[in-house]
């Protein structure tokens, strides 16, 4: 009866020293070898340990991790040294755990393919690093219910406070998280409440530009690529384009809108095909896309359909990211200071999340128009 327990619990029995190891049926575990033996799951060794070796107090170890100033530096050095010996890491989580939030920053980010959102994270990080922190950073990829997750388990984490660029600056969740305890500042879009701090560029001066700019050079059907018309970004850019156009004495009609479904490549490859398609009498010889993504589509479209950029139609996009100089045909585009958007919005939540005092603030940069040949021609 031992033996035949021995062997459903798939021990090797032990009346046979060559015999395998047997599974139960069903179990779904490999065998293994006879005479190996699992190793014991190695522990790090804790603060006592270190304090031991040491030779100091507990507080004395403490101190080293939290507060290295009043140490002095010979007993610093030797409990690093310790440290260094038992291959001491400090716990994180416990410390997270007494005082309640983490050393964390997270980005919660529109679009991950974008690489205006990874600039501006570049920007996060800068101002992180410099504050000793980390930084979390997710992608809601323009989907509200990702989006909600994601707050959830960043609230759940305890992060020091989360940077977003939400689909819906109007979420009630934006305004529960501070309420609850989690600092909230709203990258890349203007926020008119005193809830949050935010940081954005003026996207309807930005329309204006990119407008006026086409508008100059004598195109008076322009199209205007860019959606979905929930992103608060596509409608201000759109917005001020149509300004620009009022303020020139023209019709609201000739701005032609391709609404696209995303503001990726894709996106600007299917506007393309549409505009390529209009009769030529009604075809818009310039375009304005509500970011590069879609200008970089539209153009490779426009191109493989034997349209001539600039010479059959312009196109002018947004947020000038690396990419743009370097197409085929280099990109006129509406420059977006992206790093400098992400390292003050992450001060403005270093300060929320440290100082009583703090004071929200709405923080508006001014856009620059970017002209490269995709608009003016080869020079």
């Amino acid at each position: 009866m031992a033996a035949d327990a021995a062997d459903t619990a798939g021990t090797a029995s032990t009346t046979d020293p060559a015999r395998p190891a047997r599974l139960s049926s069903g179990s779904g575990r490999k065998g293994r070898e006879p005479g190996r033996r699992r190793k014991d799951k190695q522990h790090t060794a804790g603060v006592k340990a270190v304090a031991a070796a040491a030779g100091v107090s507990l507080g004395t170890v403490s101190n080293v991790l939290n507060r290295p100033e009043v140490v002095s530096p010979v007993t610093r050095a030797k409990v690093e040294a310790a440290m260094a010996s038992l291959g001491f890491v400090r716990n994180e989580s416990a410390r997270q755990l007494r005082a309640g939030s983490s050393r964390i920053l997270a980005y919660l980010m529109l679009d991950a393919g974008n690489p205006f959102f990874t600039d501006v994270a570049k920007g996060v990080e800068d101002a992180a690093r410099a504050a000793g922190l980390s930084v979390f950073l997710c992608n809601s990829n323009e989907d509200a219910d990702r989006e909600a997750d994601y707050l959830d388990l960043l609230e759940q984490q305890r992060v020091q406070g989360v940077l977003i660029t939400p689909i819906d600056q109007n979420s009630s969740r934006l305004r529960k998280l501070p309420a609850r305890g989690t600092p909230v500042v709203v990258v890349d879009r203007a926020l008119d409440d005193n809830e949050h701090c935010s940081v954005a560029v003026n996207d309807v001066l930005g329309g204006e530009l990119a407008i006026a700019h086409l508008l100059e050079l004598g195109h008076d059907r322009i199209a205007y690529v860019g959606g979905p018309n929930t992103i608060g970004q596509v409608v201000d850019r759109r917005d001020g384009a149509r300004r620009a156009l009022t303020k020139a004495g023209k019709p609201p009609e000739n701005l032609i809108e391709l609404t696209t479904g995303a503001l990726t490549v894709a996106e600007g490859r299917g506007a393309g095909q549409r505009l390529a398609g209009l009769p030529a009498a009604r075809r818009p010889t310039a375009a304005f896309c509500a970011n590069d993504l879609l200008a970089l589509g539209l153009l490779q479209q426009c191109v493989s359909l034997g349209l001539r950029v600039p010479d059959d139609v312009a196109i002018v996009g947004y947020d000038d990211i690396e990419f743009a100089a370097a197409a085929a045909v280099p990109l006129t585009s509406v420059r977006q200071p992206r790093q400098l958007l992400g390292r003050t919005a992450a001060e403005l939540l270093l300060d929320e999340s440290s100082n009583p005092d703090h004071e929200h603030q709405r923080v508006t940069f001014t856009p620059e128009l970017v002209v490269r040949t995709s608009t003016r021609g080869a020079v």
